[in-house]
């Protein structure tokens, strides 16, 4: 079991990320309230543009019109060849000089009452000197020169009003771009900050979450894991752990049943069952590729006697013990199991009959020197006679039977021997061979 977050106390992911949105709606949202808020300038400066300075420009252009009609008039006034053109121009003057749009403003209207008296004068002295206007054409060009002045400054302060607002405006829709730029780049940066955390949070674990149930096994430890901030993740990480956990104790369990069901309860040895089982498998491959093999049957000598006179428990004393030896001599790839009583079987993977003969005559000589300790204290030998047979070319149950009658031929020849099927191996056979 996992047991990396004892102590932490970490957040749910459900929450974590609401605070994050509640924290990106806030910031987003005075975000769009800020740009709102310019949107409504643009707007109200676009109104009073409307409503305010046009009408205030064209008030302007008009009267800018009116003065440079009026001075034009002057102008024809002085340059008429006729008194009848004369006085239809001073007409004119008199109309433009008290339009409303010059009445209305200060100056335009000084200077055009100045310039129609003066006109009017200029007039009447023509009447008695034919010289006058020529007299008064140097005051008429000063006159007409301020008149053009304030025509430009009517003019422009027309002009500047319309550029103030749209300035303004400019300025606003200016403001309104660049915090939309800065609610954009605010976007970017809380969806990376979404995606990083989304990543280091949940994604990430995810994966090594799949990656450890991909490759969890009882031959691996139990997957490790960072703390993780996430309440989900631990979660399902301590989960993995006690499923691992879990994994070991039913893989002990198995192991348990499983020797329970193929190995024989006293002698630890392969039992009856399963030795067939391995057996007949180990036969088949040799018999396909040809290759030699022996089986044999081993019994202990006078294990009945050995019972009535020490005892059962001596009995099952003697049996471990040479289960034991024979675990010790033989050789790895040879298989043993408890045929039944004192009686075992064997297979010899890889040898034909004289070389099984030869390791079975070997463990039959160390199990004959072999001193075997009582549980109290006594020490007793035994002996086993074996006998041996070819089954490279017949079933096992066959072998097994031509091997148990070599048995009961070295049983009738005395005992502590080895005796192969069809012939048999004295008990003096050399030990080194």
């Amino acid at each position: 079991m996992i047991d990396n977050f004892s102590g932490f106390k970490g957040i749910r992911a459900g929450r974590a990320f609401a605070l994050l949105a509640a924290l990106f709606v806030l910031i987003f949202g005075a975000m769009v309230v800020l740009i709102a808020l310019d949107q409504q300038r643009v707007i109200d400066s676009t109104t009073r543009l409307q409503d305010q300075t046009v009408p205030e420009i064209i008030r302007h252009q008009r009267l800018s019109r009116n003065l440079e009609q009026l001075r034009q008039e002057g102008e024809r006034v002085f340059a008429a060849s006729t008194p009848q053109a004369r006085q239809q121009a001073m007409f004119v003057v008199t109309l433009v000089a008290s339009h409303p749009s010059v009445l209305e403003h200060r100056e335009a209207a000084e200077q055009a009452r100045l310039l129609e008296r003066f006109l009017v004068d200029v007039l009447r002295q023509s009447s008695r000197d034919e010289n006058a206007f020529a007299a008064n054409l140097p005051e008429w060009q000063r006159l007409s020169a301020r008149l053009g002045l304030l025509v430009d400054d009517i003019s422009i302060q027309g002009t500047n009003l319309a550029t103030k607002d749209l300035g303004d405006v400019a300025a606003a829709m200016n403001l309104a771009r660049i915090k939309l730029y800065v609610a954009m780049v605010v976007v970017g940066l809380f969806l990376l900050i979404f995606l990083v955390l989304l990543r280091a949070h949940l994604i990430h674990p995810l994966q090594l979450i799949d990656k450890a149930l991909s490759g969890l096994s009882v031959e691996r430890p139990a997957p490790q894991f960072a703390a993780s901030p996430m309440i989900e993740i631990q979660v399902v990480e301590e989960a993995i752990g006690e499923l691992h956990a879990s994994l070991l104790q039913n893989e002990e369990a198995r192991q348990a049943l499983e020797n329970l069901a193929n190995k024989d309860g006293l002698t630890g040895l392969t039992n009856r069952r399963h030795f067939m089982l391995l057996a007949d498998a180990e036969l088949q491959r040799a018999q396909r590729y040809r290759r030699p093999i022996t089986v044999g049957m081993a019994d202990l000598d006078f294990f009945k006697k050995l019972n009535d006179t020490y005892g059962h428990a001596a009995g099952d004393t003697v049996l471990r013990a040479v289960a034991a030896l024979m675990q010790e001599t033989l050789r790895q790839s040879d298989l043993v199991g408890r045929y039944g009583g004192e009686e075992f079987a064997f297979l010899f993977p890889e040898s034909s009959l004289a070389e099984a003969a030869k390791l079975a005559e070997r463990f039959r000589a160390r199990c004959a020197d072999y001193d075997i300790r009582l549980a109290d204290g006594r020490l007793v030998r035994v002996t086993l006679s074996m006998g041996l047979a070819d089954a490279s070319e017949c079933p096992l149950e066959i072998a097994l039977k031509h091997a148990d009658d070599a048995l009961y031929a070295a049983k009738h020849q005395g005992r502590n021997r080895v005796v192969v099927a069809g012939g048999d191996v004295a008990a003096d056979l050399p030990l080194d061979a």
